[in-house]
């Protein structure tokens, strides 16, 4: 066994022993027989290939690989959100209706052409990755984001408005892809940094995107003092495309020149031995058969719809006038309400993810992070309550709320409720972000579920598509319950399936944790959690067809002998060298 794989193995036992104490750790498939042996000082055991794993066999992070990873993941959200300001000017000059007010159709057509073509897209990419490797898919969604942005650039009309955008949704397809990458570059010790930091990817670049589009748009207007040339003019939204399609490029460059292969298939030498056939990808049906997968879909398919369906919810409950259950707020309010959730996203994703990671585990930390859903749906109709508790009688005027920050238009509220109103919405969006951190801790569980590391790109793309399902039906529906229970003046109509739905998705998340580790590669059955990251660690150690040792069925006791003895050969010999 090599060097690298006598340090996952070591890494696989350590978590073993320190969690499950060695002994018990499962019977059925054969795996238990090898592991009683253990039993006995599995404790000085395992706090010894702890100090082994952490000091001289810890595998260094690769931070220039890192880093592009992060760099590929910030265009999607550059190119799919620098749109956003101007989609509506750029119909409306196409002529399209002859009421401006009915143009709303057809920018939700444009996004749902991105939104279909995505979703067609996810899972095909992330099973060609596991065949022919995760870097020419990378690089062919980054080229082909940067071609599909700069099409972009020049369409004239609505088929080719439509071109770009469906192109755009295909090659975004590649985001389970990226998530694979991921896993395969991190280890235990880095995961809670790696997996946090590169989670912070798509809000700054969904913060950034608007931002690009908003200041580029239109420069001939804008800045007719630098942009006064007819091209600017006859293509007015040519510079925020090409900005974020030259990035896109640029950033593609890099990555031919120094992104790496991560698969193990194709990183990872043979060792000597005759060339056993290579086992084809899981298909959707076997994927869907690991129960930790299985929950890990339709509870990330819950939270997807239920945090989408929230982001327009809010914003239509921010618009809708106090007395018929909203805020009453205008353009500048809604905006900051946006500007409080990505900065507490940020924040969260940067300061408190990292240490909850190396504290909870994963599979309980996922849990509790849905939690706060229901918790956020139901504080909502909250801020209305505020607001009319404060709100001043007629006629006393706008002096009323002379010194307190931005309040609802048509209902004045006194000082001191505008205050509590934003010091409640920032607990709000706040709340709302903790449970958007279960979308990072999602790639986690992804990466321990997956049935081998070959598997690791379908994994992600099963459980990405199923986002995207309910992402693309989640802003409709969340929509029309509100629009419903306004008419209605009742607020239950669009509360109570809200929360119905966020609980359903907390009770989802509880399988999670049950079904890691269980049911992968035929047998082990592994049912402690210190177990299972043991197994696990042998499996992942061994690579995708398992070489140099049989972790689930019967070879359990040998691999555990193989990879411990090569581990402690390495561990000594590094340690007289030092």
């Amino acid at each position: 066994m090599d060097r690298s794989s006598s340090r996952a193995s070591l890494r696989g036992v350590s978590a073993g022993f320190r969690e499950g104490d060695g002994a018990n750790l499962g019977a059925s498939g054969g795996a238990g027989r090898g592991w009683e042996r253990t039993g006995r000082g599995a404790r000085t055991i395992g706090a010894w290939l702890d100090m082994a794993v952490m000091g001289k066999l810890s595998r260094p992070f690769p931070s220039a690989q890192f880093l592009l990873l992060c760099a590929v993941r910030l265009i999607d959200p550059l190119t799919f959100t620098q749109i956003f300001p101007y989609i509506n000017q750029l119909l409306a000059a196409l002529r399209l209706v002859d009421d401006p007010a009915h143009i709303g159709f057809y920018s939700g057509l444009v996004e749902s052409t991105f939104a279909f073509f995505q979703l067609c897209s996810i899972y095909q990419w992330a099973r060609l990755s596991d065949v022919v490797g995760r870097r020419p898919v990378v690089l062919a969604g980054v080229y082909g984001l940067a071609l599909a942005t700069f099409l972009l650039a020049f369409a004239a009309s609505l088929p080719a408005i439509l071109l770009a955008r469906a192109l755009a949704g295909v090659f975004s397809g590649i985001a389970a892809v990226l998530h694979s990458v991921l896993g395969e570059i991190t280890t235990p010790g880095n995961e809670a940094f790696a997996f946090s930091t590169y989670g912070l990817f798509w809000p700054l670049g969904a913060i950034i995107g608007p931002i690009i589009g908003g200041a580029l748009a239109d420069p001939a207007a804008a800045y007719p003092a630098l942009f006064a040339h007819a091209f600017f003019k006859a293509y007015p939204y040519f510079l925020p495309c090409f900005a974020t399609g030259l990035f896109a490029l640029l950033v593609g460059l890099a990555a031919t020149a120094l992104f790496r292969e991560t698969l193990p298939s194709k990183c990872t030498p043979e060792v000597a031995a005759p060339p056993a056939p290579r086992a084809p990808p899981p298909s959707l049906r076997q994927l869907l058969a690991v129960p930790a997968l299985r929950a890990l879909a339709l509870s990330g398919a819950l939270l997807c719809f239920t945090a989408t369906a929230f982001d327009a919810i809010f914003v239509l409950f921010c618009y809708t006038a106090v007395p018929r259950g909203g805020l009453g707020f205008n353009a500048q309010q809604i905006a900051t309400c946006l500007a409080l959730a990505g900065t507490s996203s940020i924040l969260l994703q940067v300061l408190a993810l990292p240490p909850l990671l190396r504290r909870v585990r994963p599979a309980r930390l996922y849990t509790l992070c849905m939690l706060a859903w229901p918790a956020t749906y139901a504080a909502v109709p909250l801020l209305n309550d505020i607001v009319r508790s404060g709100v001043v009688a007629e006629g006393a005027g706008a002096g009323a709320y002379d010194g307190a920050p931005q309040v609802p238009m048509g209902a004045p509220v006194d000082a001191p409720t505008a205050w509590a109103l934003w010091a409640a919405i920032t607990g709000v969006m706040t709340l709302s972000r903790v449970g958007c951190l279960a979308y990072s801790i999602s790639l986690v569980l992804v990466k321990q579920a997956a049935p081998t590391p070959a598997s690791l790109g379908s994994a992600n793309g099963v459980v990405l598509w199923a986002m995207c399902l309910a992402r693309a039906g989640a802003p409709a529906a969340g929509a029309a319950l509100f629009t419903l229970g306004t008419a209605r003046g009742s607020r239950v109509v669009w509360l109570a399936p809200m929360i119905v739905l966020a609980g359903a998705g907390v009770g989802v998340s509880g399988a999670i944790g049950r079904g890691v580790g269980k049911d992968m590669g035929g047998g082990g059955g592994v049912g402690v959690d210190g177990g299972e990251e043991g197994v696990r660690g042998l499996e992942w150690a061994a690579g995708s067809d398992l070489r140099g040792a049989e972790v689930m069925g019967g070879g359990g006791g040998e691999a555990y002998d193989r990879g411990a003895d090569a581990g402690a050969e390495v561990y000594l010999d590094e340690e007289r060298a030092a």
